[in-house]
């Protein structure tokens, strides 16, 4: 699947789990229920994966910790705030830059209506 085709499932994954769960709840729920809905459609995914990244030729075991990645080829940032603060999208960016990946989606679930919570970033896609 290319990015764009996971970008699209995960989309509709995340409006059926807002539309089921609401706003409000820990990112951890809807993370869990997201990975629940990937299984289900036998998409391949790592929950929680930590990620190595380079510095002066020296491996750092774990740079960061990425929510979701998908397929190997999607990070998902869940988040469940008021307000996504303007970091949180340029981390999701650092991200992909880091692990030479095209697509991000940044999920705020604590919206009224799902769609207002998406953010799509791109990496050289």
């Amino acid at each position: 699947m290319t990015e764009n085709e996971i970008s699209h499932i995960l989309v509709g994954i995340f409006i059926k789990v807002h539309s089921k769960l609401g706003p409000g709840l820990l990112e951890s729920v809807y993370e869990t229920a997201i990975c629940f809905e990937l299984t289900r459609l036998s998409i391949n995914y790592q929950r929680q994966p930590g990620i190595a990244i380079w510095y002066e030729g020296v491996k750092m075991d774990i740079g960061f910790r990425a929510d979701i990645i998908v397929d190997q080829k999607v990070i998902v940032e869940i988040k469940s705030v008021e307000t996504v603060s303007p970091v949180a999208f340029k981390t999701l960016l650092t991200y992909l830059r880091l692990t030479d990946k095209k697509l991000g989606l940044l999920a705020n679930f604590n919206v009224m209506l799902m769609k207002n919570g998406i953010t799509r970033i791109a990496n050289n896609l």
